[in-house]
């Protein structure tokens, strides 16, 4: 009987503690203006599409990223995710992290290693415009994405598994979209042969294993959010791994 009650007081305080949580995501959600939260990173999107020339490999990545966010919009508008404030919220602090990034080429301020790759071979003749892609989806999914998480469960005050199902959806979006991006700038079948370097390239990165690592990521940083050394270890030493599948990604396949 003990056991019983025990058990049935666990159930009412979960209850409670997640009656608590859909509280403080609406009062956010008000703050935050729904799913209208995401314009102004989608007018910034817009803002830089407009500034850099097409064949630059950041503005490659950068209109890709746009379609990515417009769709999660539409999405969000649409009640395709559950709850849509704290859809909203993770895919702004998502957006946030590529735009902080972007920022330190005009500042000065060192870009995270996760971007390097990309930012420094944005205009290398001999890498193809699927390259800069993924190089950029790499950087954002498998670094930005884990800490945009953790920003959102800070702003919401949840954990990352209140957020699992949001994640979820973000993810199934990305993967529908990344074969479009393959469909668009992957060469046509006469010119992509099995011998073709790019063949082997695109095999070597998965979407769905980027996102399973920054889903891991970011539950351990959650767990290290109180170990403030250890968490600033963690988070260099994935921003650096990250980044090392990127220069992969943009190894150069064609002669200048």
């Amino acid at each position: 009987m003990a056991q019983t009650q025990q058990i049935g007081q666990n159930r009412r305080i979960g209850q409670s503690d997640r009656a608590e949580r859909i509280d403080r995501i609406d009062r956010i959600g008000q703050e935050l203006g729904e799913f209208q939260a995401v314009d102004p990173v989608v007018d910034r999107m817009r803002a830089l599409r407009s500034a850099w020339h097409p064949t630059d490999g950041v503005a490659v990545f950068n209109r890709v990223y746009l379609t990515v966010t417009e769709e999660i919009g539409h999405a969000i508008e649409a009640g395709g995710f559950a709850d849509r404030r704290a859809a909203a919220t993770l895919d702004v602090r998502f957006a946030e992290r590529y735009l902080a990034a972007v920022d330190s080429l005009t500042t000065g301020r060192p870009a995270p290693a996760c971007w390097r790759p990309l930012f420094h071979s944005r205009r290398h003749p001999g890498v193809r415009p699927l390259q800069f892609a993924l190089a950029g989806i790499n950087a954002h999914i498998g670094h930005d994405l884990a800490l945009a998480v953790v920003d959102a469960c800070r702003i919401l005050e949840c954990e990352p598994a209140d957020l699992e199902d949001e994640f979820d959806r973000v993810g199934d979006i990305l993967v529908l979209l990344e074969e479009r991006i393959r469909e668009e700038l992957m060469p046509g079948p006469d010119l992509l042969e099995i011998a073709d370097p790019l063949t082997h390239l695109l095999g070597c990165w998965s979407l769905d294993r980027a996102r399973d690592g920054a889903w891991l990521a970011a539950r351990s940083l959650w767990q290290l959010r109180g170990l403030s050394e250890l968490a600033e270890e963690f988070t260099e030493r994935l921003d650096r791994s990250v980044g090392l599948v990127g220069r992969m990604l943009l190894t150069p396949l064609t002669r200048p």
